[in-house]
């Protein structure tokens, strides 16, 4: 074993070796370790970045660990993203947690955990490294999502989390174990080779419990019950974690475990993605209008924005599973600038959580009313944001497929999400602000950097093209 050899698992072998040292300078900066870590933690991000692009060979597939570990353009690309939105995610979070006295290393330690494990599912070859990559992940979030120990609501909302997200794990680790004692094997590779046709009753037993656990992972209707009070429990700057760089994992998970491993049972899963889809789309929109909470307004827009990823895997082609990764990025982003507004928003002692607290925003703070205009136009999918596109290529891999119910279905749901997205607009822009709001306190980098955030999500929607090439190169 030479480091030539090693070289393609740089990210990992590198983060690895980042969290150690996080933890000793945490243990032993003393007084500075409150503004140490954090800057520090983005400087590994930085760094990390850096030697990925430095050593990825997007044009060439390796394979490592006899099987185990697969370097590719798709995964390459997807911890660039990782380490993109892990870092915004972080800065936006460092006053929020410093008001409320958890600005702590152990925090950063499990952010730069939960990245690793999402590095281990995006480059998981085989389904023991599938399963390594979930429970490392799932493991480090469980922890953030109780990291406040004076909140009961904390607690409770990650002791939902962690038995539900057992359940998840459960059925995904006894569909994998029906699927090893039909096919003899856990190397992706091999398994695509020897289940072709018709499944036998194991193996299409095995695929229901696969497709129950990523539908868990995913906060698909009906396995979506612990999003909403997750969201709303946790922590806000756990929150935004939560709903933004794990689901490159999980939509990692999908594409290495079901379009690739089981690629040549996809008639089967596909069927049954396209009923899930269905009920996360209508359920997600319509329970979203009725909520007065921000938070949980989003956790259920997530779970509808889910239901679109869900569809491109439902087309079961090339040109879907490419729509599906240009809907996750383009959420991601979205969901990251939402959630960041929550935060420079909140204050110590006030959340700012319900819709009501952005009443007359944008008399109040300008800046932070367009950024959410400009995020929830893009979420809704109003041209020329970004979103408009993300929805608009899901329709077309649909369309190819002769799905043409599922376009009309998205479509009228994309027209009842529009009303709860709006509606937070009307009520920065068209209602009477409260009497007494707490003053603005962020930093201009925090605030700088929500800008960019925003931009992005404009400036992609004036030019879809590059994005939306980056991903049909990185599937096809």
């Amino acid at each position: 074993m030479t480091w030539n050899s090693l070289a393609p698992a740089i990210s990992e072998i590198y983060l690895v070796a980042a969290i150690c040292l996080i933890l000793l300078v945490d243990a032993f900066a003393g007084q500075t370790r409150r503004s140490l870590t954090p800057t520090l933690t983005l400087i590994v991000l930085a760094v990390g970045a850096a030697l990925t692009v430095a050593y990825a060979n997007v044009d060439h597939r390796t394979v490592l660990f006899d099987g185990m570990y697969v370097a590719d353009g798709l995964a390459y690309t997807l911890k660039l993203f990782g380490y993109l939105f892990v870092a915004f995610g972080l800065l936006y979070s460092r006053d929020y947690l410093e008001e409320r006295g958890i600005l702590r290393g152990e925090y950063y330690v499990l952010a730069l955990t939960a990245l690793l494990g999402i590095f281990v599912l995006v480059s998981a070859g085989s389904m023991l490294t599938v399963y390594i990559g979930v429970e490392l992940l799932a493991l480090s979030v469980y922890a953030m999502t109780a990291f406040d120990r004076d909140s009961g609501v904390a607690a409770e909302s990650a002791m939902k989390y962690f038995v539900l997200g057992a359940i998840g794990s459960g059925a995904l680790l006894y569909g994998m174990s029906m699927i090893y004692g039909m096919t003899g094997t856990l190397d992706l590779d091999v398994i695509a080779q020897r289940l072709q046709g018709t499944p036998n009753l194991g193996v299409t037993i095995g695929l229901v419990f696969v497709v129950v656990a990523v539908a868990f992972k995913l906060g698909a209707v009906p396995f979506h019950m612990w999003l909403p009070d997750v969201y709303q429990g946790a922590p806000t700057s756990v929150t935004l974690f939560i709903g933004t760089a794990p689901k490159i994992a999980y939509f990692a998970l999908t594409l290495r475990l079901l379009a690739h491993g089981l690629g040549g049972v996809v008639v089967e899963w596909s069927q049954m993605l396209g009923a899930l889809a269905v009920l996360t789309l209508v359920v997600g929109n319509v329970v979203a209008i009725v909520q007065t909470n921000l938070k949980r307004m989003l956790a259920y827009s997530t779970i509808s924005n889910v239901g679109f990823i869900v569809l491109g895997f439902t087309a079961g082609t090339p040109d879907g599973y490419t729509a599906a990764l240009y809907y996750t990025l383009i959420y991601i982003l979205v969901a990251l600038g939402s959630f960041g507004v929550i935060l420079i928003a909140s204050r110590k002692g006030f959340e700012a959580d319900h819709l009501d607290h952005y009443k007359g925003l944008y008399k109040r703070d300008p800046m932070l009313a367009l950024a959410m205009m400009m995020l929830m136009f893009s979420t809704a999918g109003v041209p020329p944001f970004v979103g408009f596109w993300a929805k608009l290529r899901i329709f077309q891999a649909l369309w190819e497929t002769n799905h043409f119910w599922l376009v009309v279905i998205s479509a009228a749901m994309s027209v009842v999400g529009a009303f709860y997205y709006l509606r937070v607009i009307k009520l920065m822009y068209f209602d009477a602000p409260p009497a007494v709001y707490p003053p603005p306190q962020h930093s201009a980098g925090v605030r700088a950097a929500l800008g960019l955030n925003a931009l992005a999500v404009l400036v992609l929607g004036v030019l879809p093209a590059p994005l939306l090439d980056l991903c049909a190169r990185l599937i096809h």
